[in-house]
């Protein structure tokens, strides 16, 4: 049985991957990715995505401000997002969070666009992508607060958190997003939190152009290399590759649902 997988999560506007998209569509298409979630990171960029999206048919594609551009973009307003959200290839909100590594943007500028993120993903129905690293406290802390005002659908995407953020996570109805990195020889601990996470919350992504997976890693990544976290997440949860495509398409089609499930993935 050949494998028929979601990327729910790339950068095709990225450089690495835009300048040779048609080769990058192909290349996934033939290893047996059949459908594209490219993330947006500014606001102020939407319109090249959009017409990334726009022009492929497998691509959907999300609004959003990444927490490294927070500071840039507190201009942007929920009403905005919502707007720019109606288009029907915009599929989610974000990606949005909090980025404590690398503090390019203010911690208080990345709070307050994270909770605008919120409240856009809350109006519009549409799953909220969440950028996390190294901020797990305030992440849960602010996605705990948020709910308690009205729900949303929370995605913890390229997951290397605690397991305690992933636990905090799920108790509030979140899904977690594994990439390459759950392939590397020194992700026990992420291998571990995966083993934690249930069946129906998983799913797999590439944060192309980042994050290469093994065998590929050193390389600059790109949807079809997906199937390799793929098949470590089956092997940490102890199923086949076919029955963990079915799992985390399933999970896919029921958080991204303005994506029309396509035949194949009947």
């Amino acid at each position: 049985m050949s494998l028929l997988v979601v990327d729910s999560h790339c950068h095709l506007d990225y450089e690495g991957l835009t300048e040779r998209l048609p080769e990058v569509l192909a290349n996934a298409e033939a290893a047996g990715v059949g459908l594209m979630v490219s993330i947006g990171t500014q606001v102020k960029n939407f319109e090249r995505l959009r017409h990334i999206a726009e022009d492929n048919s497998n691509v959907f594609c999300t609004v959003g401000t990444h927490p490294h551009h927070a500071h840039e973009e507190l201009d942007i307003e929920v009403a905005e997002l919502v707007k720019l959200a109606r288009h029907p290839k915009v599929v989610g909100i974000g990606e949005a969070g909090l980025d404590y590594h690398y503090d390019l943007s203010p911690r208080d500028a990345q709070a307050q666009g994270f909770r605008v993120h919120i409240a856009a993903a809350r109006e519009t129905g549409l799953p909220l992508v969440i950028h996390a690293r190294e901020a797990d406290a305030d992440v849960a802390g602010i996605l705990e607060d948020e709910m308690k005002k009205g729900a949303f659908k929370p995605l913890l995407h390229c997951f290397t958190s605690s397991l305690e953020l992933a636990q905090r996570g799920l108790a509030i109805g979140a899904y977690v997003s594994f990439s390459g990195i759950l392939t590397y020889k020194s992700a026990e601990n992420l291998r571990a939190v995966a083993a934690e996470v249930p069946m129906d919350r998983l799913l797999v992504e590439t944060d192309s152009p980042y994050l290469a997976p093994v065998p590929h890693r050193g390389k600059s990544n790109e949807p079809a290399f997906v199937i390799k976290t793929l098949e470590q997440l089956a092997a940490v949860k102890g199923v086949t590759p076919e029955a963990m495509a079915k799992v985390t398409n399933d999970n896919f089609f029921r958080l991204f649902s303005k994506v029309p499930r396509p035949a194949r993935f009947a």
